[in-house]
């Protein structure tokens, strides 16, 4: 019973080593969501940081047409981070039994 619980420990503290290390690499990853076939384009971090937008200067001429490719390209930004997250802590947290539906960071 010590020996599980002594391995049980140790997964628990590699599987913290490695969340640590995902969330340093989802710190510094960038994704870009683009709509309106590259006219606007928003930058995001993995932490869902805005880094930069760009906004092709013919989508100015139309204020509600603007609104809405910026808000296109910053879900399609938003999408891709949390595509991004899913597969780094999935693979941060290989090999442990977690419940089904859990989801890390909680």
């Amino acid at each position: 019973m010590r020996g599980n619980i002594a391995q049980l420990m140790q997964q628990a503290q590699k599987m913290q080593e490695d969340m640590q290390r995902v969330q340093e690499e989802l710190a510094n990853l960038e994704v870009t969501g683009n709509a309106g076939g590259g006219m606007v384009a928003v930058t995001l971090t993995g932490r869902m940081e805005c880094r930069k937008v760009r906004i092709d200067p013919s989508v100015l001429s139309d204020p509600e047409m603007a609104e809405d490719l910026i808000a296109a390209a910053f879900n399609d930004a938003v999408n891709k981070a949390n595509a991004a997250s899913q597969e780094k802590m999935g693979a941060a947290t290989a090999g442990m039994p977690l419940p089904p539906g859990m989801k890390l960071p909680f």
